[in-house]
């Protein structure tokens, strides 16, 4: 019993997981149903997930598991580490925000947890088989939760447009799969790998089809141009704290799949690939640093953000190599903290008639609530990527990877796109300070909300120069484990 144990203790943080979100699950079932309850089950969640960090963090030795399907390596766990962190903010952020909204249900953080389970196995996932698994895992539960608000017909239109497209990428990605096995007669990244690394196997069409398509699905998963047409609409429509949730952890995961798929499976045809991630992210950095300047819904405004952000990532993947997918890695964990800081504030704009999306209704906020301005004004620098903000180090790492491997260009028009999106980021900066203030927020909600960002804040622009070598260091770590 202790051999079989044993053997699959890589497999334990997504166990806990599992069998935290069916306890949870019954317990909200077979009890009544109120906020008391709800707010239990949403704080057991919370220790569910802290579980299964302290589960990752003792795990023993790298392994495999399934015959490669499951890999458990310093990569999976240090991504797996950062997805708990996303899911744990984003459901910190849902507390009051749901229960405001009288949508606070125990169904979601039970669907939250299975989400995260699903990213967690994408995360390791060695095999098209596990791949698609943990990606539907996390997405059938997404789709729900972004219309969880039955009654309100923006959210119900959101989760339906996630959905529908959702459901063509999933169909996308598995002919790319089917076509992958088809050239290579196995689902294992490391018999993709083998059977890519002939000579002459870049110029097989199963394989190259097979590669488009496959990078479509997963090019949809983390908003990248041009399948990024669901996110301005979903983040709008969908509760603002699952659109902090969709903003961070899954984007984390599936950025995480992305690099595992093409290091471990793909590294043969690096030049066919390379092309595809190359066009992705010039395309989602001009088109999310063009399509944010109109927008007055600052859930929208983040949604391009996003989508930019996206595209800064993939810019250290293009250039390849251990370099390139500590690049990435980096850019990622700093993300999820501006991510979730700048959400932290959003959630705090509200008045008696609801949370305000409009950025207009930020006019003067400095006058009315010098903090909670001062917090948001931070992360909008941050995510401008203005020294010495940890926004700067992000897309410092995320550039020098692409200038070593000799993609000059591909840096340029990065900085260049940071420069424009810099525009509307630092639009709500002068609109908080020096516009004529509107009515003030609710003056609880923005004073807890100030609180939280704050903390945040000092993370991003004084404590994180200081301890920036051992997140560097483990994301070397990380990534040099990718093989």
């Amino acid at each position: 019993m202790m051999a079989v144990l044993q053997a699959y203790a890589p497999l334990l943080p997504e166990i806990i997981i599992v069998l935290g979100a069916m306890v949870l699950m019954m317990q909200g079932a077979f009890r009544p149903e109120n906020d008391a309850e709800t707010s239990r089950i949403m704080w057991l969640a919370l220790a569910v997930l802290v579980a299964a960090g302290v589960a990752i963090v003792q795990l023993g030795e790298p392994a495999r598991l399934f015959g490669g399907a499951f890999v458990d390596d310093a990569f999976a766990r240090f991504v797996k580490l950062l997805v708990l962190a996303g899911a744990g903010g984003a459901m910190v952020l849902a507390f009051d925000e749901m229960k405001a909204q009288g949508s606070f249900k125990f169904e979601l953080p039970v669907l939250l947890l299975l989400a995260t389970a699903g990213m967690m196995v994408m995360v390791s996932a060695g095999d098209l088989m596990a791949l698609y698994m943990g990606l539907e895992l996390q997405s059938l539960a997404l789709y729900v939760v972004a219309a969880i608000r039955r009654d309100d017909a923006k959210s119900s239109e959101a989760g339906l447009k996630y959905f529908v497209l959702g459901a063509l990428s999933s169909g996308m990605l598995l002919y790319g799969a089917s076509l992958l096995y088809g050239f290579a007669g196995t689902t294992s990244f490391a018999g993709i790998a083998a059977a890519a690394s002939v000579a002459g196997a870049g110029q097989n069409l199963l394989l190259v089809f097979g590669l488009v398509f496959l990078m479509v699905g997963l090019a949809f998963k983390v908003s990248a141009v041009p399948f990024h047409m669901w996110t301005p609409d979903v983040y709008q429509g969908a509760p603002t704290p699952i659109t902090a949730f969709l903003a961070a952890a899954p984007k984390v995961a599936a950025m995480a799949l992305l690099v595992r798929l093409v290091m471990t499976a793909l590294p043969g045809v690096q030049p066919q690939w390379q092309q595809i991630i190359v066009f992705l992210a010039i395309a989602s950095m001009v088109v999310g640093a063009l399509g944010a300047i109109g927008q007055t819904n600052i859930k929208r405004l983040m949604a391009y953000s996003s989508i930019a952000n996206m595209g800064y990532a993939l810019v250290p993947l293009a250039a390849g190599g251990a370099e390139g997918a500590q690049g990435v890695l980096i850019y990622m964990a700093i993300y999820i903290v501006m991510t979730l800081g700048a959400f932290g504030c959003i959630l705090s704009m509200r008045r008696e008639g609801g949370l305000v999306e409009d950025i207009n209704e930020l006019a003067g906020l400095a006058q009315t609530n010098l903090f909670l301005a001062f917090a948001l004004a931070m992360f909008m620098f941050s995510l401008a990527g203005i020294p010495p903000l940890a926004g700067f180090f992000a897309k410092w790492f995320a550039f020098l990877p692409a200038v070593k491997a000799g993609l000059y260009w591909l840096a340029v028009i990065g900085v260049v796109a940071s420069v424009i999106g810099a525009y509307y980021y630092l639009r709500i900066v002068k609109i908080m300070f020096f516009d004529d203030a509107k009515a003030p927020f609710m003056a609880t909600r923005a004073k807890e909300g100030a609180i939280v960002a704050l903390a945040l804040v000092l993370v991003l622009g004084f404590v994180l120069p200081f301890v920036a070598s051992p997140l560097v260091e483990a994301a070397g770590t990380a990534a040099a484990s990718l093989k």
